[in-house]
């Protein structure tokens, strides 16, 4: 039996940004470690959950015109973000996630998800399905009502509609 997992991103080191990140950090002796993790899942994982960051805070020092935001700035880039694949391709990671616009009412954008493989014989992922929506009928309630639950709990008003 194949093992398979569903991903939120792509897998592999195959992207022009890890040759930069091999030239200049791993090969210049900068890597805060030995730089052989580059390409497996949970670093894909931490590299794009970084590289979403980085796109929220420079949508937020757009949106304010400044350059030190606060953490309410944040939220707003965050909130503001939109990743296409033309953004993706500029930053030397072509189909490494797809597409998607986040917005207050959604935080988490369209929940896209794609299945990978385990190939024990080359010894790597590979995907083998493209990316999908899920079921957000299913999951939409669970979180408004989780979210309604933390915000009573901690005396928050909502904010979005």
């Amino acid at each position: 039996m194949a093992t398979k997992l569903l991903r939120f991103h792509n897998v592999g080191s195959d992207f022009p940004v890890f040759g930069d990140l091999a030239k200049y950090v791993v090969d210049a002796g900068k890597a805060a470690g030995a730089g052989d993790q580059i390409g497996t899942a949970i670093y894909n994982r931490g590299f794009y959950a970084a590289m979403l960051a980085a796109e929220a805070v420079k949508t937020a020092q757009k949106i304010h015109g400044v350059a030190d935001i606060t953490p309410a700035m944040m939220r707003d880039g965050m909130e503001a973000l939109e990743i296409t694949e033309a953004v993706m391709t500029d930053l030397g990671m072509p189909n490494f996630g797809p597409s998607f616009k986040v917005s207050c009412e959604n935080h988490g954008g369209p929940g896209l998800g794609a299945v990978a493989q385990w190939d024990a014989t080359n010894k790597k992922w590979s995907l083998i399905s493209d990316f999908a929506e899920s079921d957000m009928s299913v999951i939409q309630p669970l979180i408004d009502a989780d979210s309604a639950a933390y915000a009573a709990e901690n005396n928050m008003e909502t904010r979005c509609n």
